[in-house]
């Protein structure tokens, strides 16, 4: 089997590609790079998966096999503690078991490198490339290697408390009147967050590798309970969410009402920039609204697209001063804090800012449409074959996508995917997922119904004569 990494790291499904014969294949890769530059440590943890502990053991078994130090977490961690692990242990790599926001059937192998981030991608094709074709097979149990001293446990869950503790206000966060209801959507979040606000409402914080079948990502259709919940208890006034590994956000408002991505990027810009006058780059995926780009203009800051996957955003973050950046689906990450998407620390910006302005979510967010006009997105996930998936892409890329519903395109950008832009507030972007076999379809306007009338006119000019 040919094992190849997508936007965010290898991910497959359970028992069928996803198993510890190929797991031995992908770390044996991921340590004979370590050992041809010279490193010598790696830390690693796994997410609420099923079969966490055992993969990460054969992973850890293959490291220590090959003489490379391993620092395993004990339990399930989030993907940003790992990442933070590897800085704090002053380790060469970081990996990962988990499948993000992917259905529970699947799981994975994420890389993060010394810096506390995602492992560029020139490094991933390196890896990839010397993945070997079958597994190294029976090896000593990692029993053996922890009583050598080879592999050793760590608490990846206080470093991450105690960095948390250290960077943040939690008292004025607890004592500004903020009420909130946490969804860990059965995942890696749950137990940070019940340490950290232990009079929060808590929905789906306990250990359940089924998701009960419903795949943990953040977006309003996989979290109608949390909304709920909020609508029917008033004393809430802020919603959180995490998926899977806690690396992405899920916000409701007091109302109940789901704040996107592209809202919580221009928060984090407003707060960064107006009340910490903090300054640097912003950097955003080709998904992200091109309200962004405005509110950048708006404050003299450059502004850089780059494609689908924060692995990109990491890589600028490492060279450059950057401020914000982010991508649609969730994964966010800020100056003073590592490289990484962090759902888990975005939300405490979010509670930081609300505390230090006595403002609730809607009102900041009115305090932005004030200076970029109001506007709504939202995404349409088409489980599509292959043939028609094909065939919409190259219907863009031959240029015959000139009009969606009856609104003329105006301008067309194809940076990763193709946006097409139909007037300032309105365009339709087409893109297939790198991570699961779907095509999604965006679409940006003034109000929710107008954003579905354009997706309904979307799925229409793209499936016409197919």
């Amino acid at each position: 089997m040919n094992i190849k990494f997508g936007t965010d790291g290898w991910r497959a499904i359970i028992a069928k590609e996803y198993t510890t014969d190929n797991v031995q294949r992908v770390s044996e890769a991921a340590a004979q790079w370590m050992i041809k530059k010279g490193m010598s440590k790696v830390v690693i943890g796994h997410d609420c998966r099923f079969g966490g502990e055992m993969f990460l053991n054969t992973a850890s078994e293959v490291f220590a096999h090959f003489g490379i130090k391993v620092y395993a977490a004990k339990g399930f961690v989030s993907t940003p503690m790992v990442s933070l692990g590897v800085v704090k242990m002053e380790a060469d790599l970081g990996v990962v078991i988990t499948a993000s926001h992917n259905p529970p059937s699947y799981n994975g192998f994420k890389l993060k490198s010394s810096f506390g981030g995602p492992t560029i991608p020139k490094e991933i094709a390196e890896v990839e490339h010397m993945i070997p074709d079958t597994a190294i097979g029976k090896l000593p149990s990692y029993t053996k290697f922890l009583e050598e001293g080879r592999m050793e446990y760590i608490d990846l869950e206080k470093m991450y408390l105690d960095h948390v503790k250290a960077n943040f206000d939690l008292e004025l966060i607890r004592k500004s009147g903020i009420k909130v209801a946490y969804d860990a959507m059965y995942g890696a979040g749950q137990n940070v967050m019940r340490a950290l606000f232990p009079d929060a409402a808590l929905l789906h914080c306990e250990d359940n590798p089924s998701f009960m079948g419903q795949a943990p990502e953040p977006i309003h259709r996989n979290l109608h309970e949390l909304s709920q919940y909020i609508k029917d208890h008033k004393e809430i006034n802020l919603g959180v969410a995490n998926d899977g590994d806690a690396d992405r956000i899920g916000l409701y408002d007091e109302d109940g009402e789901f704040v996107d991505s592209h809202h919580i990027l221009l928060l984090l810009l407003y707060y960064l920039k107006e009340y910490k006058e903090l300054d640097g780059k912003v950097i955003i995926t080709f998904s992200v609204t091109n309200k962004m780009k405005m509110l950048a203009e708006h404050y003299g800051l450059d502004l850089e697209v780059t494609k689908i996957g924060f692995k990109y955003i990491a890589e600028i973050m490492i060279n450059e001063d950057v401020l914000v950046g982010g991508e649609e689906s969730g994964g966010l990450a800020v100056k003073g804090h590592i490289p990484e998407r962090d759902g888990v620390w975005i939300g405490l910006i979010i509670m930081e800012f609300m505390a230090r302005t006595g403002k609730s979510v809607k009102e900041l967010i009115d305090d932005i449409y004030a200076k970029v006009g109001p506007f709504k997105c939202d995404r349409d996930d088409l489980h599509l074959e292959d043939a028609k998936k094909l065939a919409i892409i190259e219907k863009c890329k031959n240029g015959e996508i000139t009009s969606i519903g009856n609104k003329p395109v105006i301008n067309t950008e194809n940076i990763d995917g193709y946006k097409f832009y139909l007037s300032d507030d309105q365009w339709v972007m087409i893109r297939p997922s790198g991570t699961e076999p779907v095509l999604r379809v965006y679409a940006q306007d003034v109000n929710n119904q107008r954003v579905r009338e354009l997706l309904d006119a979307a799925h229409e000019t793209l499936q016409k004569d197919l």
